[in-house]
């Protein structure tokens, strides 16, 4: 690993005190013990405070469950879980960020989640999840967002050099991370992909689903996708629009918080649909793209992606119109069925389980988007956590949604 220039160093702690029950291998053996297996874990949560308390109860509801998880390879009983796409910022980026940008949202609002911005508190909320490890990426602005490439640039090289430190320093908690790119400069952003994948050890790189407005569809973002392809490690595609997305042709802006509680599934959707259409996948068929938010509106509907509008005049059951114009190789939905979705929906049930019905067992992957709750990240672990296992999936199926897919994307 390459060391890091002092300047670019970021924040050093101790590890908090973890004292964690271990929980019985074999189910009989854990379903007999599970009564006082909670008790020895609730004494030991104790030394981590209240909020470890607060974490617990989503744990013991996820152990209570008829689906116990899945399980560790070291043999220690506990449930492995890694969380390919959540978000952090390194303390030396957002002092910078600062500097660049003082009035930004990111800058006002973003002190207020303690485990965004702390790496300390960020170790102590991981603690209190027994068996979590989370593949770190930088949580918003966009870097194209915030200033011209030589600025873009070098908040990448910050960013990437700050995550892996981390990941460094603590591997038990984060594995590796998701490399931060310049996209406003593609040469650059080459050249930082190909120092963060083969110097600073990152497994993949984040894209948004616009690029200061142009489409990741256009042709002049097609060498980052090829890149990556050449390195067979995923893309994670992460939604970005604001306000200024109005909701009727007649406003200048958008309101009450549409653009973020709608607009983002549907910027993922229209983001994929563009990337499919464009050929993407006959060009570079073993890409690999995670799409954030269990793929937007995918899941919910394929009957869309099967029966297009000109299809229904101008088609065939079997012919989509469209599609043929494009020269694409295959039935839309085939392409669609190419992509990952993550369980990043805050834990809700029943979306969860289309997502799954939608992707499968090999292409859902476990996410959480935390820390971006009102609890400090702990309300999106647990009920994610405690959705998942709600599905009461096949063991072998929860295991590879747990941790298994994602450490096969990431060649871990």
């Amino acid at each position: 690993m390459t060391r890091m220039p002092a300047h670019h160093r970021v924040e050093r702690g101790t590890f908090p005190n973890q004292c964690i029950g271990r929980s019985i291998g074999r189910r009989r053996r854990y379903d007999a013990s599970l009564g006082s297996g909670l008790e020895r874990r609730d004494r030991c949560v104790g030394a981590l405070g209240r909020r470890t308390r607060r974490a617990s109860h989503y744990v013991r509801q996820d152990l209570g469950s008829d689906t116990v998880g899945a399980r560790t390879a070291k043999g220690n009983g506990g449930i492995m879980m890694l969380d390919l796409f959540n978000h952090f910022m390194p303390k030396s980026y957002f002092d910078r960020l600062c500097a660049v940008l003082p009035n930004h949202p990111a800058v006002t609002a973003f002190p207020r989640l303690k485990t965004l911005i702390d790496l300390d508190a960020r170790r102590r909320l991981i603690a209190e999840f027994p068996g979590l490890r989370q593949v770190l990426s930088l949580a918003n602005p966009p870097l194209e967002h915030i200033g011209p490439p030589p600025i873009s640039t070098e908040l990448a090289r910050l960013a990437n050099d700050s995550l892996a430190d981390i990941c460094h320093r603590y591997p038990e908690s984060f594995p590796t991370f998701i490399a931060a790119v310049p996209t406003n400069d593609i040469e650059a952003s080459i050249v930082e992909i190909e120092r963060a994948i083969s110097q600073l050890g990152a497994r993949g790189i984040q894209l948004f689903t616009n690029v200061a407005g142009k489409p990741l569809s256009d042709p002049e973002f097609r060498p980052l996708f090829r890149l990556m392809a050449n390195h067979d490690l995923p893309v994670l595609v992460h939604p970005m629009r604001g306000p200024h997305f109005s909701d009727y042709a007649s406003e200048h802006e958008s309101q009450d918080e549409i653009w973020f509680c709608f607009g983002w599934p549907y910027e993922t959707t229209a983001c994929m649909t563009r990337l499919v259409y464009s050929g993407l996948f006959d060009e570079f068929p073993d890409l690999k793209i995670v799409s954030h938010h269990m793929g937007g509106m995918l899941p919910y509907f394929p009957s869309k992606i099967k029966l297009g509008f000109k299809q229904v005049f101008f088609g065939t059951s079997e012919e989509n119109p469209v599609a043929k114009e494009r020269g694409l190789h295959r039935a839309p939905l085939e392409y669609f069925k190419l992509l990952y979705g993550d369980t990043a929906l805050g834990g809700e049930v029943a979306p969860t389980r289309c997502g799954y019905e939608f992707f499968g067992s090999r292409r859902t992957v476990f996410a959480t988007d935390a820390p971006f709750d009102a609890e400090q990240g702990r309300a999106l672990i647990g009920n994610t956590i405690r959705g998942l296992q709600a599905l009461d999936l096949a063991p072998e199926e929860l295991t590879a949604v747990f941790h298994g897919n994602a450490e096969r994307l990431l060649r871990l």
